[in-house]
């Protein structure tokens, strides 16, 4: 205990220290968590090989609380990841440390900052350790503020349902938020039922007696079962008398003069200690082999829903990308995820109606080795865009599909179809946009989606819709597909999933007319094949984009952007009424995006 004191009054000064050298920080916030994470440390409990960060059986840490950053880097300094005087770079640019935990950051496991997500990722890294076989631990710390969120409990209850008993989170019952008091206060026995009902294992400790918090750990490293939640009570600023329990700190650095008061409270410290961690285990880990994918095979006079596809698409990778883990929000009998569940269940995670957390724990997966492909109805994806928003800032590799995409969905109504999410996912930097039209190139896009980088997404669609490739073909991401072509084409029409097949019918009629047009399958909407559009635009002069989305940021805007210092015309037909309950033809008709509205479009260019 002496030494665990010694090393919490020298993580304290570090805190108080750097993020007054920053000016700005939330040190109070820091200094009610120090004890409990000083424990976890350097109290034996905690086991990582500081020079090699990635190993795979390091125990994970995950501060849910990410501004508590200063902390963080003062725990990793102490351990000797980081040189002491790097902590005086706090939150400056070009400094690894930033205001909140970055990937430039070599111990950062994910980014946080955006509260209630890192408890998510806790149970995916969780899921990854018991699925290969792993003896590393998962911690999350976890503010009381970010308990009022409710992706914390669609992750506990997560957990509890997967009986993760390697993962342990501590709950840092500070009771003061950013503007007044939490929900619940100090009031740790309502944290406490709330625990319990979701099925974990609780144990409520003083946040600052160092006795208590280490046999609160070892309890947990015993736990058998289920998960553990250490439920501690603690106070904003503990350490430092007039900074203690008081409200109106958070997130201010403290001057030079009331440092000086604060550092004197502390009293001496060597600011040159450092303390090792434990090492961890030496288990090997056995990764499955890698064999080549069966071929892609479907009948040219098959008519194959892209969503069934996709479905097909996971089996049929499996041995190519044998660390790949598929994610389901309890829907996979309509995104067809049921096939890969049915042949490897062991690598099939269902996370029911919760898709922020099934977002949260592909991330955590990512993190530990795996390609995690999500599913759900696209609309329904927009739940979870925070969480893929922070994927993003990990440079994560996830791919999401949504199925049931737009008007032509039909009679389940408005609330059923997805007609933001090609604008939500094209705003993600980095990130790649699919829409394939039929069976062969999203099975091939599904493939490709594996082997590429970045979050992905695939737009699928419900109906059965016709072959329109050989099963040789290819589908390079960024690429697309040039299907009619004349040298007397007045006009290109560029389409992508139904609204292709609506294109290839306003083609056929037109042609009788002697009206010729290009189309262009958009199977990638982002990024772009610009050089085809620009040479379309030059050669027809007019662009009609058609599309079962909203004109604010889907297709007809990303081609209109490309195409803007060009001087081509751009005419955009997309989703703008209000949709309703219908047969799909009817839908399309209505919103101005069928065969007939592209025709009528042609006509009035021609």
């Amino acid at each position: 205990m002496p030494k665990l004191k010694r090393l919490a009054a020298l993580i304290r000064h570090h805190i108080l220290t750097s993020s007054t050298a920053a000016g700005s920080g939330h040190p109070t916030s820091s200094l009610s968590a120090t004890d409990l994470m000083t424990a976890l440390f350097f109290g034996g409990f905690f086991r990582f090989d500081v020079k090699h960060p990635q190993h795979y059986n390091n125990d994970r840490l995950i501060f849910s609380k990410g501004h508590a950053s200063p902390l963080f880097y003062a725990l990793w300094a102490v351990a000797g990841g980081i040189p002491k005087k790097e902590l005086n770079t706090l939150r400056k640019f070009g400094s690894r440390l930033e205001g909140h935990p970055t990937m430039e950051f070599p111990f950062t496991e994910v980014p946080t900052g955006s509260l209630g997500q890192g408890l998510a990722v806790g149970v995916g890294m969780s899921l990854v350790a018991r699925r290969e076989g792993l003896p590393f631990k998962t911690y999350v710390l976890l503010g009381d503020s970010e308990m009022a969120e409710g992706s914390v409990w669609e992750a506990m209850q997560s957990a509890a349902y997967y009986k993760l008993n390697n993962l342990t989170g501590i709950i840092d019952v500070n009771r003061l938020g950013q503007s007044r008091e939490t929900m619940h206060g100090h009031d740790v026995a309502a944290y406490a039922r709330k625990c319990k009902a979701f099925g974990w294992e609780v144990i409520v400790v003083d946040g600052h007696a160092l006795p208590e918090i280490t046999s609160a750990f070892q309890k947990a490293s015993r736990g058998k079962g289920r998960p553990v939640m250490i439920i501690a009570k603690t106070f904003k600023g503990a350490g430092i008398s007039f900074l203690e329990n008081k409200p109106d700190w958070h997130g201010k650095a403290l001057k030079k003069g009331e440092l000086e008061k604060a550092l004197a409270e502390l009293g001496p410290v060597k600011t040159y200690e450092t303390a090792p961690l434990k090492k961890p285990s030496l288990r090997k880990w056995k990764q499955q082999p890698v064999r080549a994918a069966a071929p892609v095979a479907y009948k040219k006079e098959d008519k194959v829903a892209t969503r069934k596809a996709y479905g097909n698409a996971l089996t049929r990778i499996r041995t190519k990308y044998p660390h790949m883990a598929v994610l389901d929000a309890e829907v996979s009998n309509s995104t067809y995820a049921d096939g890969f569940k049915n042949a490897y269940p062991m690598d099939f995670f269902e996370m029911f109606i919760a898709e922020q957390n099934m977002a949260g724990v592909a991330l955590g997966m990512w993190r530990r080795g795996k390609i995690p492909f999500i599913s759900t109805f696209s609309a329904f994806l927009s739940r979870a865009y925070d969480q893929i928003r922070m994927a993003q800032y990990a440079g994560a590799h996830i791919v999401c599909a949504g199925s049931h995409a737009g008007v032509s969905i039909g009679e389940d109504g408005a609330s059923q179809m997805g007609l933001e999410d090609i604008a939500m996912f094209r705003s993600v930097l980095g990130s790649s946009v699919l829409y394939p039209s039929d069976a062969v190139s999203c099975d091939k896009l599904t493939e490709a989606s594996a082997g590429h980088k970045g979050v992905i997404y695939i737009r699928t669609t419900r109906q059965a819709t016709p072959i329109l490739y050989e099963n040789d073909e290819t589908f390079p991401i960024g690429g697309s597909k040039v299907l009619r072509r004349s040298g007397k084409d007045v006009a290109t029409v560029v389409a992508a999933g139904i609204t292709l097949h609506e294109a290839l019918a306003a083609h056929a009629i037109l042609k009788k007319e002697g009206i010729n047009v290009r189309v262009v399958d958009l199977y990638t909407v982002k990024p772009l094949d610009v050089m085809t559009l620009k040479k379309a635009a030059k050669e027809t002069g007019t662009v009609i984009t058609v599309e079962d989305h909203h004109i604010e940021g889907g297709l007809g805007e990303a081609v209109a952007r490309a195409l803007s210092q060009s001087g081509g015309k751009v005419l955009c037909l997309a989703v703008e009424k209000m949709p309703h309950s219908g047969k799909p033809e009817e839908l399309l008709a209505y919103e101005g995006i069928s065969a007939a509205a592209i025709v009528k479009a042609v006509r009035s260019v021609a």
